[in-house]
């Protein structure tokens, strides 16, 4: 019987709970709300747009029959095969210039939201659970991208893009101002579109606290071990960004070691 529980309390220690450090913010971002003529404009204008563009993607379904290959009778070879004509519909988007300045969905949204591509960002307000777009108000507001939530986006949109929803719409920044689709479009739309309020954002403003040069020199250090590409993208966020918010870099004061996690001794 002694032998029997051995196995078993190797097994105990060996087995840990693994211990998480979180952090809960104790704001709760919210939505400003949006007035109802600025409303029925907004989505007005973006039909009306999307029609006028012909931006849709179309779904071909081909026919293709049940029957296997060795199930055929060997007359239905000399059949002539039906070519497909060029004009005939393909499956994709009817203007992928177009669609590319689009940005679609919560997760793109969010992509370009944090490669600081767009100049403005519509969300619809039947998305649920809340939480699955909170995180693109704080995106904006350090951005500096107007962004709104708009009743009634998702149907209004959908139809005319030939999608089954459209919970997220952003509108993607051009090199060439010639090459916008949609400059009108955002031009228009930017003035109704209501501030976004972030607590922790309220008069920011950059500010320098002075340290100790020995800090100053290890976090020096520290710096240099970075990769540059993460650097320049920070720097590309923080120009432009508002003037009332800006970007501050991070700085790690204390990292916190896992109690629970059981190190090897180095002999």
């Amino acid at each position: 019987m002694a032998t029997a529980g051995k196995p078993g309390t190797k097994k105990e220690l060996k087995r840990h709970v693994p211990a998480k450090t979180s952090f809960t913010s104790p704001f709760t971002p919210k939505w400003n709300p949006l007035s109802q003529e600025d409303m029925h404009f907004i989505l007005k204008t973006l039909k009306d747009k999307l029609v006028s563009t012909g931006l849709e993607k179309k779904e071909v379904k081909v026919f293709r029959p049940w029957r296997k290959k060795k199930d055929q009778k060997p007359a239905a070879t000399s059949e002539p095969v039906p070519q497909v004509s060029q004009d005939s519909p393909r499956n994709g988007w009817t203007d992928v210039a177009a669609r590319r300045q689009l940005a679609i969905g919560i997760n793109e949204v969010t992509k370009a939201l944090e490669r600081n591509e767009l100049r403005l960002l519509l969300v619809c307000k039947s998305v649920k659970p809340q939480h699955m777009t909170s995180h693109l108000i704080a995106l904006s507001a350090t951005r500096g991208v107007p962004a709104c939530q708009v009743p009634r986006l998702s149907e209004s949109v959908s139809e005319p893009l030939g999608l089954k929803s459209v919970l997220a719409l952003g509108f993607r920044q051009c090199p060439s101002k010639d090459d916008e689709v949609f400059a009108d479009t955002v031009d228009a739309i930017t003035p109704r579109v209501p501030s976004l309020d972030v607590a922790w954002l309220q008069g920011a403003a950059p500010s320098v606290t002075p340290e100790d040069p020995a800090e100053v020199e290890e976090e020096a250090g520290k710096k240099k071990g970075q990769k540059r590409k993460l650097e320049t993208e920070r720097e590309e966020v923080t120009e432009s960004a508002s003037s009332s918010c800006t970007l501050q870099p991070l700085r790690v004061k204390k990292i916190v070691a896992n109690s629970a996690k059981k190190r090897q001794k180095k002999a």
